[in-house]
């Protein structure tokens, strides 16, 4: 099955981590601004998602949505969450840990937007 989110070992790792510190977790796709277009996660529920998001999928069991305006020009791709080290957004769980969750991005082969197509998102 084709999955519009992923993540490294190493980004699960993190997350594992993340959970057992704060609990449930969820992410949000930042689009700009404040801290540029890093994957921001935050402890469930303290982020408020609405009609305007999209859900791409779960990565270590954590909900990961997008605004769906900036979907529109990412759902050719596939998204690869990642962890390097530094700091990243101010708002994001993972600062204090000295590391940060990169997105990175792949295009979907032909075969995959076939098998999207008939998948609900």
């Amino acid at each position: 099955m084709v999955k519009r989110v992923t993540a490294t070992k190493e980004a699960l790792e993190l997350i594992e981590h993340l959970q057992e510190l704060h609990g449930d977790l969820m992410f949000h796709q930042s689009g700009g601004c404040c801290d540029g277009s890093s994957p921001m996660c935050f402890e469930r529920g303290e982020f408020r998602v609405g009609d305007s998001d999209v859900k791409l999928g779960e990565i270590g069991d954590t909900p990961f949505y997008m605004a769906r305006d900036q979907y529109d020009y990412w759902k050719h791709t596939q998204l690869i969450i990642d962890v390097i080290e530094g700091r990243g957004g101010m708002f994001s769980l993972e600062g204090p840990e000295g590391k940060r969750f990169l997105t990175r991005s792949r295009v979907f082969t032909e075969d995959e937007k076939n098998q999207l197509a008939n998948t609900p998102s």
